[in-house]
């Protein structure tokens, strides 16, 4: 009998070290460092067990954020904690929400959220974004993700605060005593949200900057910072398109900008090919 019940505790040991490996966090972050950080894998391991599920959440989106946008996430960490988590980080910054209509922005039918292939997050974009009074603030916006809806062009959008629970936007809500949504919640992190409309708090910039119609825009501010919208683009000139193009060749020149493509990284102006291939 005490043969048997040994036998069982060095199977049931064996089980445990065979296991260990798998929910290793460095040899973890090795195997994914070594895939160039692949968001759909790193989705599917996130989603196996309970377990693996904890270490995504500890560390691997973290990771993954750190590596794929080092200067904004050190912005964005200095003095303080990211928002929400770091999985609800990871969502804003590879993940397109889609859209759907609400009482302040009508669509004809709602728009799937996806993986993007390419995204630019400013600081630049995000000061046009504030109003007046708030340009202290630091805010990284991302370019619009296009969805084609047959004769209009959507402009899907997102963004994330530094420091929002101390910020001048966040206390200009609470002063004018904003309402939060009923029944609307942030994409990224699931926290109850302000409608920047219902506030009237969207800059005339922000339209320049999106390349929409002022009256054609709607962005919301979760509680935790995290800001999502959509907008009507208007068409561009070829001229128009010229200046975009040469924008995007200069970047940013507050060293504020940040690209992902697929499996490259653009960072500064910089050009790094991702690990894969």
């Amino acid at each position: 009998m005490s043969d048997n019940r040994s036998q069982r505790r060095r199977v049931g040991e064996s089980s445990q070290s065979e296991d260990s490996g798998i929910y290793n966090e460095r040899i973890l972050i090795l195997v994914f460092a070594s895939m160039n950080w692949d968001i759909p894998t790193l989705c599917r391991t996130a989603s196996v067990n309970r377990k693996l599920r904890a270490v995504a959440r500890r560390i691997l989106w973290k990771e993954l954020c750190v590596y794929r946008a080092p200067q904004m996430i050190t912005a964005l960490t200095d003095g303080g904690r990211i928002g929400g988590g770091w999985q609800a980080m990871a969502k804003l910054m590879f993940f397109c929400n889609g859209c759907q209509s609400t009482r302040h922005f009508q669509v004809c039918q709602p728009e799937a959220g996806h993986f993007v292939k390419t995204s630019r997050f400013s600081k630049t974009s995000g000061r046009s974004f504030l109003v007046k009074k708030c340009t202290s603030d630091l805010l990284y916006v991302s370019d619009p993700c296009e969805h084609s809806t047959g004769s209009d062009d959507l402009g899907l959008f997102r963004g994330v605060f530094w420091g929002f629970m101390k910020s001048r936007t966040r206390a200009s809500l609470i002063r004018r005593r904003v309402e939060l949504e009923e029944g609307a919640k942030c994409p990224f992190c699931r926290a109850r949200v302000w409608s920047m409309t219902a506030a009237r708090l969207i800059p005339k910039s922000a339209a320049r900057r999106l390349g929409s119609m002022e009256s054609g825009l709607e962005y919301f501010v979760c509680v935790n910072g995290h800001l999502y919208g959509a907008c009507w683009l208007v068409p561009l000139s070829s001229d128009d398109e010229g200046e975009s193009e040469e924008a995007d060749r200069r970047f940013d020149d507050d060293g504020g900008g940040y690209f992902h493509r697929e499996n490259q990284i653009v960072i500064n102006g910089s050009l790094n090919y991702g690990l894969t291939s």
